[in-house]
């Protein structure tokens, strides 16, 4: 029997939920998901500049985790780019971050903004009823 699935922290949920091509090319009528949980290791990894370890540590799982779920993630992209299909981000096993971390590494989250004196609303106010997402 597998071990359950640790949920994934995610510092906040992303402004665009979905991706597709504009240039005249008809997206094919099958969808790439990308999860949650897929799109976090992207964006510490790539935009934030994150390691691996620093990303895993963030997002409080082992590194060969992360490692996995980044490799998911840039096939998901490539397929999506090199096929022309509509990329949607939903899903997975996360949770958002609660602001309650004295530090949460990653710069995104609602308390490193309050720090910041950003005035920006609380990262899991989008849905006060639960912080584990389907």
């Amino acid at each position: 029997m597998p071990r359950p699935r640790k949920c994934r922290k995610v510092c906040q949920l992303p402004k665009i939920q979905e991706f597709a091509p504009t240039c005249g090319v008809q997206p094919s009528t099958a969808h790439i998901t990308l999860t949650v949980d897929e799109y976090e290791a992207i964006r510490l990894i790539d935009n934030e500049g994150f390691s691996q370890e620093e990303c895993s540590t963030y997002m409080k799982i082992a590194r060969t985790t992360v490692q996995q779920i980044y490799n998911k993630a840039r096939k998901k992209i490539a397929a999506a780019i090199i096929d022309g299909r509509v990329l949607k981000i939903e899903g997975g096993d996360y949770r958002l971050c609660d602001g309650k971390e004295a530090y949460c590494g990653c710069g995104g989250c609602w308390k490193h903004r309050q720090q910041q004196g950003a005035g920006v609303p609380p990262c899991n106010s989008l849905d006060p009823s639960s912080t584990r997402q389907p």
